[in-house]
């Protein structure tokens, strides 16, 4: 541990970051499973419902009440708390809307803990509809629903299992033709999409996961401690450690380099 670490204790804020999840998905679990949610578009088109309102309010209040003097980010109400803060928790209150409104169980809740300096090193990903939660701090380990993660030890690109997202993202920077190069030399190319790719290459059920391209700080920041912590890499798609870039692609660590190199446009 850093210096940055003495005057905190992961172990206690994982703790927290476990009730919030908790929290969050007694809302967004009950809406779900009765599809009775209003449903409205935000100014970049993308889809918001009251659960994805509704959850980010609960943790919000959660963080405000017990760690007033940590800063806040979600994807639903923005910047707040104590902006001068080192540590800031990010948000996502349904990671997988798209997913959420169709009826498809493959959403979560995304909560992070970031420092300034160190990047995400705490995560939770909550996705009650799976049955599933993945968590992370960094010094205490990574585990799927208590146990003990890593990623794989795949060793080439030939054996690995790989997942893609295809978005206009990629096609406007020229890029899915590589994205399917990539995936003609793999073992086994699917799609499973948002967080749920990032925590299999977690949990070295997946080798290589390439993210959409339009991505923000509260789709990276969870994914990446997790992944980190289990002991793979993540990165922008230009190889870059920062959980705020647009783009997420993350690996068992010893494939990263050469995705990276096949990947450049």
């Amino acid at each position: 541990m850093t210096d940055a670490f003495s005057s905190i204790d992961l172990a206690q804020e994982l703790t927290l970051a476990l009730e919030m999840a908790d929290a969050g998905d007694a809302i967004a679990y009950a809406y779900f499973e009765k599809q009775n949610f209003t449903l409205s578009r935000k100014a970049d088109d993308s889809e918001v419902t009251q659960a994805d309102r509704e959850t980010e309010t609960a943790i919000v209040d959660f963080i405000t009440r017990l760690r007033p003097t940590h800063a806040i980010y979600g994807e639903e109400h923005g910047h707040s708390g104590n902006a001068d803060s080192p540590w800031k928790w990010v948000i996502d209150p349904i990671d997988g809307t798209s997913n959420f409104v169709r009826g498809v169980p493959v959403w979560a809740t995304l909560i992070a803990l970031v420092h300034d300096v160190e990047g995400p090193v705490l995560g939770v990903v909550s996705a009650p509809a799976l049955h599933q939660r993945w968590w992370a701090a960094r010094g205490l380990g990574a585990f799927a629903n208590g146990r003990e993660i890593k990623v794989s030890d795949v060793a080439t690109i030939a054996e690995a299992q790989i997942s893609v997202t295809f978005n206009a993202g990629w096609e406007k920077i020229g890029g899915t033709a590589n994205l399917i190069a990539l995936q003609q030399r793999a073992y086994r190319a699917r799609g499973y999409g948002d967080f749920w790719q990032h925590m299999l290459v977690a949990q070295g059920s997946v080798d290589i996961a390439i993210d959409a391209i339009g991505l923000a700080p509260y789709d990276n920041a969870a994914v990446q401690a997790i992944v980190e912590i289990a002991g793979g890499r993540h990165s922008d798609r230009l190889g870059i450690r920062d959980y705020t870039q647009n783009s997420a692609i993350s690996s068992n660590g010893r494939l990263h380099d050469e995705v990276i190199t096949s990947l450049k446009i």
